[in-house]
C-alpha cells in the first residue's frame, strides 16, 4: 500500500505559477503510475496529468496541455505537477492518486485506473 500527502496549494493570480507536491510513503514508489485530478465546486473530479512508473510517458487533458507539467522524483518517492499561466478555470481541489504497476488495461485517465488516494490541497486562481 501507499500513502500520498499533496501540498503547495494556494491562492494565486491569474498567469502565476504554482508547483503541487505529492508524498508517498513506502519503499516501492516506481512501481506505481502516479496521477493528478482536480474538483472544482460544484463539479465532477477530473483527470488532469498522469505518469508512468520511470516516467517515460506523460498524459494531459486537453485543458491544461502546454501549461502544466508532471514528474516525478522516484528517489526522493514525490510526483510533482508545475502549473503555469494559471486560469479562474483552473481553480479547484488537486489530488493526486496511485495505481500499482500498470497492465494493458492501464488507461491513465480514468479514475476507476486508481486505488490510492490523497486529501488533496486547495488552488485558487483569482482574476
Amino acid at each position: 500500500q501507499v500513502q500520498l500527502v499533496e501540498s503547495g496549494g494556494g491562492l494565486v493570480q491569474a498567469g502565476g505559477s504554482l508547483r503541487l507536491s505529492c508524498a508517498a510513503s513506502g519503499r516501492t514508489f516506481s512501481s506505481y503510475n502516479m496521477a493528478w485530478f482536480r474538483q472544482a465546486p460544484g463539479k465532477e473530479r477530473e483527470f488532469v496529468a498522469a505518469i508512468t512508473l520511470s516516467g517515460s510517458n506523460t498524459y494531459y487533458s486537453d485543458s491544461v496541455k502546454g501549461r502544466f507539467t508532471i514528474s516525478r522524483d522516484n528517489a526522493k518517492n514525490t510526483v510533482y505537477l508545475q502549473m503555469d499561466r494559471l486560469k479562474p478555470d483552473d481553480t479547484a481541489v488537486y489530488s493526486c492518486a496511485a495505481r500499482y504497476l500498470s497492465g494493458s488495461a492501464y488507461q491513465p485517465n480514468s479514475q476507476s485506473a486508481y486505488s490510492y488516494w490523497g486529501q488533496g490541497t486547495q488552488v485558487t486562481v483569482s482574476s
